[in-house]
């Protein structure tokens, strides 16, 4: 049998009954974000220990693993376990000895709940286990035996009160019914109480005799409804008195009153108020509590004289309600009469709420959405009606939400999204307030820690960055640092950097600096110059030690190469060289301030390191000429007169503006004269450069000392292969003097003796140079013999000897020829070149370097003068023939070597042949 019930909520709640015993309840959430659920067992009290309660992963629908993984616990808050979860079989057992009577009392149904939490993602599923009772425990009297004195004169139908039994046990094992042993004057009356509870009164049935009976021995058993049934008895003796007709009578049936809960002791609660008819000592009340249970003898006095009903001890709402005593009059005659009080308990707002943390998931990754559940918390509060309404709330200013999902849970959620950057941790303070009069209010306090994602990239402290470097600076120079800074933690927040693939004059950038990846500091690769590169720029990448994925941010780096005075100046004109004298010329009619030439000079490097002024250092006449600071051109300073030497040299500083500064210097010879053939005259006698000189024999010599080598190296080569081969026809002869020679005619032979094409067979030698008009040409003697001759008889051959003796005389004539031959052309050639070479050294080349210098001068621009033009184009007409004769002196020496060579190369091969 199942019975559905449906709530506001679109919920539903399932009840299934399996036995009178046991009783299973679900109950599925619908509007919270995370598991919950609810389930009822129903068990007997006194299951030994290890017994099974039920199968817990059943009836949730979960599995060992989901058990397992999840952390499945129970929470029981302060109250004692008395279940206990085997995750690995997914059942709950008991744990604790379960006494229904000491942990329900006199209530009914009794039960016991606990949470089963699970995590990831977090369950909360609640259990329920009623307690069902069983008859452990028979009736009980307070006394163990009754005494009463009554008159003979009570008239019958008279009632005398008896004492209730107490059964722990509840429904139908607890007190059902009273007996009384079998006797002439008493019957008993039972009554029922509200409650349920029954109470019994003895009812005189025929007047007592005391002449007859005195006393009387009874006995009261009080039977419950267990099977099997449970009994208790007390005895009760009656001693019959004299008469006393009249019992005490109460004003009320029932006396109704209320207190507060935690009234201090002696705190007036009510007086019941009963008469006697009688008088005399028989009508002397006295007032007592019937049937009080055992846990309210401690709570309640009343005063025996007065009837006043006072507070005794502590009284707790959350524990009884409402009390229900049965009070007892009793005369000095023994007639009694009872009455009910009713003490209704009102709640005071006395207990707090409290706070148990059920579970709390920290710390909580920065990317969780909004309605994510953080924490589960119970809160309870013992009071009752508006003392036990409970508000729950968080201090403000949080990204946080709280939700009530179950009775008494509580829900902590994210209302927004979390930033670990912004906040790396959260305190929330869970507060839980009660509507009593004052309001009670308790909270605790959650440390929520918040875990890093990788959401931030690095990000520098500049935009961009820029310095600057000193040209020639040493490889490994540090030159700046780059920083870059990541908000994340951690591995998150640990920056690399690296330097971005950019391409610099053909070469990558890590050819032209470094960068440390831990730190961002740069470093030089190599020393940089100024007058190659100026400026780098590149880019560097700072990237985080993130894995899903790395982020990283880019920033742009120039460095400025600075300048440094590290070039001195280069003088482009005039240009110096060890070849030739440059001289000015100058006329004797040039006026003051005559353009005599002027110096060209660059300095590559830049700035101030590259402002160029000129000195005059040294002069033969420095009263004739003045160089200009700033522009380097050279003009006179006075009127030129007839006493002024013709030859003069000036030496010009040009010199930097660095710190320190670089100079370099130039020597300019400047002819004071009108015709050009007095300028020849005089400058005919300057020395030429000695290092020109003596460069110039060292190739000279250089040259001469190569030929010999090869003309020796050529003639050892040519005997040792001549040799070889007569050696070895030497040695051949030796070796077959003495063996005969047989003929040899090769197919289609034919003799020479003039039936062959030719009539005679000719040796000539020839002999050829490299001029054909001294080649010579010799005939031999017609000769009719044959490499391989017969005698006339045509029997025998002739001797090799014989055939051998006059080719080794031609050989040794031919080297000898050979050798002279080549010796008198190698010296003969030598001795034309060195000629042409001392004529065409003694002229003076002055003039050629001249007109080489002329020629770049017209190619430059126009910040010359018209006189300095005019000045080189007569010097480029006066030298045509110094300049054909070096040209004539090269050419010629090349000839010579060249034919040289080929001589030694076609001996050298007509001999191998």
């Amino acid at each position: 049998m199942a019975v559905k019930d449906f709530y506001r909520n679109g919920c539903a709640q399932w009840r299934v009954f399996f036995q009178p015993q046991w009783q299973v309840l679900f109950f599925i959430s619908c509007y919270i974000s995370f598991a919950i659920s609810q389930i009822r067992y129903s068990i007997p009290e006194e299951m030994s220990k290890g017994l099974l309660i039920g199968n817990v992963a059943q009836d949730l629908g979960l599995d060992m693993k989901r058990l397992r993984t999840g952390r499945a616990r129970i929470v029981t808050g302060e109250s004692t376990q008395y279940a206990e979860l085997i995750t690995d079989k997914g059942i709950l057992v008991v744990s604790e000895r379960i006494d229904r009577e000491q942990l329900c009392g006199d209530i009914t149904p009794c039960s016991f709940s606990f949470e089963i939490i699970l995590e990831n993602p977090i369950e909360l599923h609640q259990v329920t286990v009623e307690i069902i009772d069983v008859n452990d425990n028979s009736p009980v009297f307070e006394k163990s035996k009754i005494n009463f004195e009554i008159s003979e004169s009570a008239s019958t139908g008279s009632r005398f009160a008896l004492e209730s039994a107490y059964d722990a046990d509840v429904e139908f094992n607890s007190l059902q019914n009273y007996v009384l042993t079998r006797n002439n004057y008493f019957v008993l009356k039972q009554h029922s109480n509200p409650d349920g509870s029954r109470y019994v009164e003895m009812v005189l049935d025929k007047a007592l005799d005391r002449e007859e009976h005195p006393n009387l021995s009874l006995k009261l058993i009080a039977v419950d409804g267990g099977n099997p049934q449970r009994s208790g008895s007390v005895n009760i003796d009656v001693t019959v008195l004299d008469a006393n007709d009249n019992a005490p009578e109460f004003n009320q049936t029932i006396y109704r009153a209320s207190v507060m809960e935690n009234a201090p002791k002696g705190t007036y609660i009510t007086t019941v108020n009963a008469t006697d008819a009688d008088s005399g000592s028989n009508g002397h009340i006295t007032f007592s509590f019937s049937d009080l249970k055992e846990h309210s003898r401690d709570i309640f006095s009343i005063d025996d004289s007065t009837g006043l009903v006072s507070v005794l001890g502590n009284i707790d709402f959350e524990k009884e309600k409402r009390f229900e005593i049965r009070v007892k009059a009793i005369d000095q005659g023994g007639l009694t009469s009872t009455s009910k009080l009713v003490i209704e308990v009102v709640d005071v707002n006395d207990n707090a709420p409290v706070i148990n943390l059920m579970s709390l998931s920290s710390p909580v990754a920065e990317d969780v959405p909004p309605g994510t559940t953080i924490a589960v918390v119970n809160i309870k509060d013992f009071d009752s009606g508006r003392n036990g309404q409970v508000a729950c709330f968080i201090n403000e200013n949080l990204p946080f939400n709280i939700k009530s999902s179950l009775s008494n849970y509580y829900n902590l959620i994210t209302d927004a999204f979390l930033d670990r950057e912004t906040h790396s941790e959260y305190n929330i303070t869970v507060t839980a307030s009660d509507s009593g009069s004052p309001a009670l209010s308790s909270s605790t306090t959650l440390l929520l820690k918040v875990s890093d994602i990788n959401d931030n990239a690095p990000v520098f402290d500049r935009g961009s960055y820029s310095t600057h470097l000193l040209e020639n600076n040493e490889p490994g120079l540090s030159i700046c640092s780059i920083t870059a800074r990541d908000l994340d933690w951690n591995q998150n927040a640990r920056v690399s950097y690296f330097l971005e693939n950019t391409q610099i004059g053909g070469a990558p950038i890590s050819s032209y600096v470094s960068i440390n990846s831990e730190n961002g500091v740069i470093h030089a690769v190599r020393s940089f110059d100024y007058e190659q590169i100026k400026k780098l720029s590149f880019a560097v990448k700072a990237q985080d030690g993130g894995r899903s994925p790395p982020l990283s941010s880019n920033v742009s780096v120039k460095i400025m190469i600075q300048d440094q005075n590290d070039n001195a100046p280069q003088v482009l004109y005039p240009v110096q060289s060890g070849a030739s004298v440059v001289a000015e010329i100058v006329p004797r009619s040039a006026d003051v301030g005559y353009l005599v030439t002027k110096v060209v000079a660059v300095d590559v490097d830049s700035g101030q390191n590259a402002w160029l002024s000129y000195k005059l250092q040294k002069a033969t006449d420095r009263a004739l000429f003045e160089v200009g600071l700033q522009n380097g051109e050279i003009r006179t300073v006075r009127q030129v007169t007839d006493k002024d030497a013709v030859k003069q040299r000036l030496t010009v500083v040009v010199e930097d503006n660095g710190q320190p500064s670089r100079s370099a210097t130039v020597n300019v010879n400047v002819a004071v004269a009108d015709s050009f053939p007095e300028v020849l005259s005089e400058f005919t006698d300057f020395p030429h450069d000695k290092d020109y000189n003596d460069n110039l024999t060292f190739y000279l010599v250089l040259a001469l000392a190569v030929v010999s080598f090869l003309f020796i190296v050529s003639i050892i080569a040519i005997l040792s292969v001549k040799c070889y081969r007569w050696r070895r026809e030497r040695m051949f002869y030796k070796s077959g003097a003495n063996l005969p020679v047989i003929p040899y005619y090769p197919p289609l032979y034919a003799d020479v003796g003039g039936t062959g094409t030719l009539q005679h067979v000719y040796n000539y030698e020839v002999c050829r140079t490299t001029d054909s008009r001294k080649s010579d040409l010799k005939y031999g003697r017609p000769c009719s013999e044959s490499i391989i001759s017969l005698d006339s008889s045509g029997t025998q051959t002739l001797t090799h000897a014989q055939r051998e003796k006059p080719t080794n005389q031609d050989f040794d004539d031919q080297v000898r020829f050979i050798y002279w031959y080549l010796l008198e052309s190698f010296f003969l050639r030598v001795c034309v070149g060195m000629c042409v070479f001392i004529f065409c050294s003694s002229s003076d080349w002055t003039h050629s370097a001249a007109v080489g210098q002329y020629v770049s001068l017209e190619s430059r621009s126009a910040r010359e003068t018209e006189a300095e033009k005019h000045s080189l184009r007569r010097r480029k007409k006066a030298n045509p023939r110094d300049n054909i004769c070096i040209i004539i002196f090269f050419r010629i020496y090349r000839l010579l070597l060249l034919l040289f060579t080929l001589d030694i190369f076609m001996i050298s091969s007509s001999f191998l042949d």
